[in-house]
């Protein structure tokens, strides 16, 4: 996809088919990404990528020939360390060649663990620190409130993220200010570094958490495509509050031995895992 007009209608069984094969895309190029670097975070690439695929295939306002358009939608992916999962997303969407993700995590690469603004085009921020990302995504559009844009900001963040208390404060100056062209998705699959969220720090009943702080809430299947193109491409001018996209997922989706295992947060296959996985990624 290489445009600023709108998308194809949300639902179309043509979309729901391409977007799901950008979503396998996405989990085979990010994990052999992860394989030949040794590093990153595969669960969380997986659990992102439906989401992903969704955004950029049919949601989106975008053109990487222009990758600062004034027109176009902003997506921050807050959740920073999974950058597998966002470079192959960008790769696929047409912003650098699939030669380059053979250089993730390599001295000098642009793929780096963490995006960076300043290097690769189609990153709106720097991420990776979490906390960061869903309150500048609050910031860009404010501005976009006041200077009367009509572009759609979308941030993806963790669960696990949300026990940073600046997120909240992003919520409350988002619901206060009525940001209805902002969209937060949060990636619920129930795990971080090294346990399950509600053993660290309970986030439920995190629906009502938002709606409390002034937000319109949807809770979806993250890996139902229909699903997601229902609730993200719906037109926001029929609310006077933003969004908030609670998806659950699966961390690890799509093989068998990483689904819903906590190890696999940061997680690196071994040759045997490696090829078990590319024969279930089909």
């Amino acid at each position: 996809m290489s445009t600023l007009t709108a998308s194809v209608p949300a639902g179309t069984g043509d979309r729901i088919a391409l977007i799901r094969d950008k979503a396998l895309w996405i989990r085979r190029h990010a994990f052999k990404m992860v394989f030949d670097a040794q590093l990153g975070h595969p669960g969380g690439d997986f659990s992102a990528a439906d989401i992903l695929a969704t955004l950029y295939f049919g949601v989106m306002r975008y053109d990487p020939a222009v990758p600062r358009a004034p027109g176009r939608d902003r997506f921050i992916m807050s959740k920073g360390h999974c950058t597998g999962a966002i470079y192959a997303c960008l790769c696929a969407a047409g912003y650098f060649p699939e030669a380059e993700l053979a250089t993730y995590m390599r001295p000098l690469t642009r793929l780096a663990g963490h995006p960076n603004r300043n290097y690769l085009p189609g990153i709106e921020t720097n991420t990776g620190p979490l906390g960061h990302g869903f309150p500048v995504g609050v910031g860009i559009a404010i501005a976009g409130q006041l200077t009367g844009s009509d572009h759609r900001t979308f941030v993806l963040t963790g669960d696990g993220e949300l026990q940073e208390g600046s997120n909240w404060e992003a919520a409350m100056t988002a619901g206060h200010r009525k940001l209805n062209r902002l969209t937060l998705i949060v990636d619920r699959n129930r795990l971080q570094q090294g346990a399950r969220t509600e053993e660290t720090a309970g986030l439920d009943p995190l629906d009502d958490k938002f709606r409390a702080f002034g937000f319109h809430v949807e809770m979806i299947d993250g890996h139902d495509v229909g699903a997601l193109l229902a609730v993200l491409g719906a037109d926001p001018a029929g609310r006077d509050k933003p969004l908030c996209v609670i998806a659950n997922t699966v961390k690890g989706k799509g093989v068998s031995f990483m689904e819903d295992n906590v190890s696999w947060h940061h997680g690196v296959p071994n040759p045997e895992q490696f090829a078990q996985a590319m024969k279930e990624l089909i």
